[in-house]
């Protein structure tokens, strides 16, 4: 590669961030608005704060998270874009078809557990058709899957090179055929070929983390002081309302403005940047002003008591006229327990490293089963 543009992958990475940060923002501050002010947000406030009250009692749960947008909403936000920074037309496809799901299970109650209480836990990403990638922890192992051949207009018998076109397809980004790979890469032979694969929990938490040499956590002191604060910052700058039951189902809504919101919420955070991890850096001011001062407002829906959905509503925030319907949704529900695939082959650590990021094997050493 030269250093003339943006690779396809950075251009597809840099399409996917663009579309979602501000989701991931927004979402995150206004699924925190549980504190109570004005009358009526004490009555919305103590309704949100028993249903998060409820799910964190449950020993399992399931998320799922999609956009509420199609491909052409989506490629309309990339207009003015620099030339070659465009979103891809089959990325836009993958972010308005995509689905992310977790599902989590615990010996204890969810409010009170910790990494160790964990049983099992699925990580997937899905189109409308099919899951195209699947991630399990069932205990001491990490399981990892990828339908290469979703959506392939292929039978039983296509190859490996078929399998490959049909994945490159979704996501816009070109995989080998399994039997063009060097005969090291035996995990990516298994997954372009349809198979699990798996690797001790424990290799793959080193090799994500790296060593753990310092605090990576604020202590409770931190942690108490800080929760404080932003849920004072949350009182004054978030409105709730209560806005009545459809359909046997309860909904309140946050409304906030995203760039006072977050100015406010570092405020509040900056005095305790010393306990916090190293490496936590917060957005600076000229960072805050490019976030569009707009109001969004986050729709909680409550099932029985209980926490069922929450939609952010972010056409506004677009800045766009012509976007009149993008949202992002979370989905909330019991999780199925999470059990250890059949048939799954165990692959060195070193060599997925290396099949996923074109890294040597660690000391130098040929990745090999």
């Amino acid at each position: 590669m030269t250093g003339a543009g943006p690779s396809h992958e950075e251009t597809v990475i840099s399409a996917i961030r663009k579309t979602l940060t501000a989701t991931a923002v927004a979402t995150a501050v206004l699924t925190g608005a549980v504190a109570c002010g004005t009358a009526e947000n004490l009555s919305a406030g103590q309704k949100l704060d028993r249903a998060f009250d409820k799910l964190g009692k449950e020993h399992s749960a399931s998320f799922e998270l999609d956009l509420d947008a199609d491909a052409t909403t989506l490629k309309s936000l990339d207009k003015g874009a620099a030339p070659g920074d465009e979103m891809p037309d089959q990325v836009a496809k993958l972010l308005a078809d995509a689905r992310i799901s977790l599902s989590v299970q615990s010996k204890k109650p969810l409010d009170e557990s910790g990494e160790k209480d964990i049983t099992g836990m699925t990580v997937k990403v899905s189109s409308t058709d099919a899951d195209l990638i699947e991630y399990r922890i069932v205990g001491d192992y990490a399981y990892l899957h990828a339908n290469a051949n979703a959506n392939a207009n292929a039978n039983a018998n296509a190859n490996a090179s078929a399998s490959a076109s049909a994945m490159a397809a979704q996501t816009g980004s070109p995989l080998p055929a399994a039997e063009d790979l060097p005969e090291s890469a035996t995990a990516f032979k298994h997954l372009l070929n349809g198979k699990w694969i798996k690797v001790p929990a424990k290799d793959l938490k080193s090799s994500v983390t790296g060593p753990q040499t310092s605090q990576t956590t604020p202590d409770a002191d931190t942690q108490s002081k800080l929760s404080k604060a932003l849920r004072g910052v949350i009182t004054r700058q978030v409105e709730l309302k209560n806005v009545g039951e459809k359909d046997g189902v309860d909904h309140i809504t946050a409304t906030a403005s995203v760039r006072t919101l977050l100015s406010e919420l570092l405020k509040e955070v900056r005095p305790f940047t010393k306990g916090l991890p190293p490496g936590a850096a917060l957005p600076s001011d000229d960072d805050l002003k490019k976030v569009p001062d707009q109001k969004v407002t986050a729709d909680f829906a409550l099932k029985n008591g209980k926490l069922s959905e929450v939609s952010l509503d972010l056409a506004k925030f677009t800045q766009n006229a012509k976007v009149t319907k993008l949202a992002l949704v979370l989905r909330v529900a019991k999780a199925e327990p999470t059990t250890a695939p059949a048939g799954a082959v165990e692959v060195p650590m070193a060599e997925l490293v290396q099949g996923f990021t074109g890294a040597p094997a660690p000391d130098g050493q040929s990745p090999a089963l």
